[in-house]
């Protein structure tokens, strides 16, 4: 038997409280606004100190060399040779927004019961790398390896003033990747949805991740440390969502007076 159809008012109670385990829309959506645009404003103060950035560069990429993964140079000069490819990777570095906005929206929709713990998780992910980016700017191998083509601005989907701002940072934060990082999150979040029900489906969601690897790498943004710094913010930022998760409630009845 059906249940009946829900009320005005259960309905406007269930956009500001929210139901089935997720939090309400008209409450939700502000927060992560407003959040977003504090997060952005915070990040774009930080990673100024170009000698620093450039120091950091420099030991960045004396530390691959000594390990042998300095594979920088080599496959950005793959890809800039192939105006297709080329194109291809400049449309997904700029436009991968649009999938964390899809994936994000996706889990409040159709998976509520995980929607709290990926949410947290990517608050925590920006809480967590701007004291990083605060202690340690870092000029992307486009700025500082030697013949690196700077394939974003070569292929830029976007406008000429755009152009000369990517060409001439104010801010210099490619450690660690958060395009990597966001894609990690992406990847994370359709595990942490599909596990239980699509187990097949959950690993064919680590793909995003793996291709933004590649991106970055190829357009000459990001080291494979920078790789190797995202992993280790989401790790990190897993944890504390976790520890978040468990702090105690209140609940509406505890806090009224006898």
């Amino acid at each position: 038997m059906n249940p009946p159809p829900a009320s005005p008012t259960e309905r406007t109670r269930a956009l500001f409280r929210g139901t089935g385990g997720r939090p309400g829309v008209l409450v939700e959506l502000p927060l992560l606004l407003l959040w977003f645009l504090l997060f952005t404003r915070l990040a774009a103060l930080a990673g100024k100190d170009f000698a620093a950035a450039t120091a950091h560069a420099l030991a960045l990429q004396a530390t691959e060399h000594a390990v042998h993964i300095d594979i920088e140079r080599s496959v950005n000069g793959g890809l800039a040779g192939n105006a297709g490819l080329s194109r291809a990777a400049v449309y997904l570095y700029r436009l991968y927004y649009a999938v964390i906005a899809g994936v994000l929206l996706w889990v409040f929709v159709r998976h509520a019961d995980v929607y709290r713990t990926v949410r947290r998780t990517m608050v925590a992910m920006m809480v967590l790398v701007l004291p990083v980016y605060w202690l340690v700017p870092m000029s992307p191998p486009r700025l500082a390896l030697p013949g690196a083509v700077d394939v974003v601005a070569r292929y830029d989907i976007l406008d000429q003033a755009g152009r000369e701002s990517w060409v001439h940072p104010g801010h210099y934060t490619a450690m660690p990747s958060m395009h990597v990082g966001w894609a990690l999150w992406c990847g994370y979040a359709g595990w942490v949805a599909l596990r239980g029900a699509h187990p097949r489906g959950a690993l064919v969601a680590w793909l995003f991740p793996l291709l933004m690897v590649a991106d970055v790498l190829a357009t000459g943004n990001h080291y494979v440390l920078d790789v190797a710094g995202s992993v280790t913010l989401l790790a990190a930022a897993i944890v504390a969502a976790t520890l978040w998760g468990r702090l105690p409630r209140r609940s509406p009845t505890a806090m009224t007076v006898p």
